[in-house]
């Protein structure tokens, strides 16, 4: 053999094991993708799934406890409902009959007040 077939065989060997060593590392990242794209399928079927679980399952029982729930509280409270209106009724009016007592009170102040002045003009005038 000579130097040259030598040197056409190691370049042939080193051909072939940067080939070997790229299909190596090829097949490594191409599992690492298959895996992380099968769990990402699973994942969005999953979600899927779901979504249309929560959009076809009515809701009948949240709305059965609120009419059930309102029905018991007017029942229930409407006598003392009755009772509180009232109470807040009289204050209302005790408090309107209040306001005008004092509305009342200062008119009679300001008149009385007027006539005094107007009273020391004439008294001024003679």
């Amino acid at each position: 053999m000579s130097r040259f077939d030598k040197l056409e065989e190691m370049i042939s060997m080193a051909k072939v094991n940067e080939f070997l060593g790229k299909t190596e590392k090829d097949e490594k990242k191409k599992k690492i993708c298959m895996i992380l794209g099968i769990v990402g399928a699973v994942a969005a079927v999953a979600g899927i799934a779901y979504a249309i679980y929560r959009y076809l399952t009515p809701d009948c029982l949240e709305d059965f406890e609120d009419d059930f729930e309102d029905d018991f509280d007017d029942d229930f409270f409407d006598d003392e409902d009755e009772g509180e209106d009232k109470e807040e009724e009289e204050v209302k009016e005790t408090k309107e009959s209040e306001e005008s007592e004092e509305d009342a009170a200062v008119e009679k102040i300001i008149q009385e007040v007027i006539e005094e002045e107007f009273e020391e003009e004439k008294d001024k005038e003679k």
